[in-house]
């Protein structure tokens, strides 16, 4: 599915959403990147990738008035308060957890009158809570997308190292672990310099991979690359992605590369360059996307059995590890004025039938997309059944389930990846209450 590819949209394409800096990168630079010196709670084994369930953070929502002076970001689809019309959006959070100074009031209102409420990345106490949730329903960390194409302005850079300062701080305080992913969607022409100067960056001044929260993997801290061999005209070459692998790996890091489905074939939505396989071939770990790319259980089975077990034998061949990807559901009307409900959640049926089929297909990792992306319906952190009337707006529910059901059920993917419960097509029965 063509209209997929990008999968991680990046924050820079919103309109309007980035005001003019006041800031220098420098000031930035210096007020927010900082060796982490809080509390770290021992919790999930932060030294390999192996048999973890790790989620995509995207961390990219402000809203007017959190403090980051960016105005509205993802929630809206062009200039404007979010209100009916105006939503970018096709789940709304379940925001009752969050304190009085985590929510913000919309344009919208319930059935009965209330105003409705989202929250904002930049809230230290809000990624806290999400991390928390990991915790509470035994997923194992997140990967925590880093979008390439906005740090160059000052606030959107100020906002991507506040976030990834909050999810640190939460993997540390919740025993999850952490990694940086790199996307790398929209980025110009000659610009991969950036990344490797972002990266010495992080390392030099924020000291991240030390932490003992920083996710390891062979023995190194693990870098996630994302958007390598796509053939939808990206301006950067596979030349310059091998460039950037040579480089995390003369830093002394494992690589994780997400790459198109048709990878291993060069076809589909993959480059037809051989080229592509040799980049590769130089990472440690290979994660197809896989978002859109099937849309019932029945083809999430044939996808792994034709697909991911010829790609697991050939990742075996090359010394690397497989990370396959699962995603809930998708929808992105509100988006694009389409596709409603395009890939349906069944009632967590489709996540778990992608959950076993990944671990008969041989998976010892699995990364779900993702956490919090609202955007596209593919979030499984608490979402409301009973959103906001919308006017042109629509949204989905979770079907009547509990708000937390999904993130209970990628804990419940955590364990049948590990071997912790059997391996069964049929959906398993939640007991007790909403809390795990």
């Amino acid at each position: 599915m063509k209209r997929v590819l990008l999968g991680l949209s990046v924050a820079l394409l919103l309109p309007g959403a980035v005001l003019a800096a006041s800031l220098t990168r420098e000031e930035v630079l210096s007020a927010t990147l900082k060796p982490y010196a809080g509390p770290t709670t021992r919790g999930v084994d932060t030294r390999t990738l192996t048999g973890k369930v790790m989620c995509g953070y995207q961390g990219w929502f402000n809203v007017e008035g959190d403090g980051a002076e960016r105005g509205n970001v993802h929630w809206i689809k062009h200039r404007g308060p979010l209100a009916p019309g105006n939503a970018k959006v096709d789940l709304w959070p379940d925001v009752s957890e969050l304190g009085a100074d985590e929510r913000f009031a919309t344009g919208f209102k319930f059935a009965d009158g209330r105003t409705a409420e989202v929250f904002s990345s930049f809230k230290q106490a809000t990624v806290l809570r999400h991390f928390q949730w990991m915790r509470d329903y035994g997923i194992d960390g997140a990967f925590v997308q880093r979008f390439v194409s906005c740090l160059r302005d000052p606030r959107s850079l100020r906002h991507n190292n506040t976030v990834l300062a909050h999810c640190r701080e939460g993997a540390n305080r919740f025993g999850r672990a952490y990694a940086v992913m790199y996307d790398l969607s929209g980025l110009g022409a000659n610009r991969i310099a950036e990344v490797m100067e972002d990266w010495r960056a992080l390392r030099t001044r924020m000291r991240v991979g030390d932490d003992p929260a920083y996710l390891q993997h062979r023995g190194r801290p693990l870098v996630a690359l994302w958007g390598v061999g796509f053939n939808d005209k990206r301006a950067y070459t596979l030349a310059d992605c091998r460039q950037l692998v040579e480089f995390f790996k003369q830093d002394g890091c494992a690589v994780m590369l997400g790459v198109p489905t048709g990878w291993r074939t060069l076809n589909r939505d993959a480059e037809p360059d051989a080229a592509l396989l040799d980049v590769i071939a130089l990472a440690d770990v290979v994660s197809p996307w896989s978002v859109g790319r099937y849309h019932t259980p029945a083809q999430a089975a044939r996808t792994a059995e034709k697909i991911w077990q010829p790609d697991l034998a050939w990742c075996a061949a090359h010394k690397l590890d497989f990370l396959p990807v699962v995603y809930p559901g998708f929808s992105w009307f509100n988006m694009y004025g389409r596709s409603f409900n395009e890939v349906p959640r069944l009632k967590g049926e489709f996540l778990w039938s992608q959950f076993v089929a990944a671990k008969r297909a041989g998976a010892t990792m699995l990364y779900v997309a993702m956490f919090d992306e609202v955007d596209e319906g593919t979030a499984i952190f608490k979402c409301s059944n009973e959103p906001p009337v919308g006017g042109e707006s629509k949204f989905l529910t979770y079907e009547g389930l509990p708000s937390d059901h999904y993130l209970w059920l990628a804990g419940e993917g955590a364990r049948l990846l590990r071997g912790e419960r059997p391996v069964a097509d049929q959906l398993p029965v939640r007991k007790g209450k909403l809390a795990p």
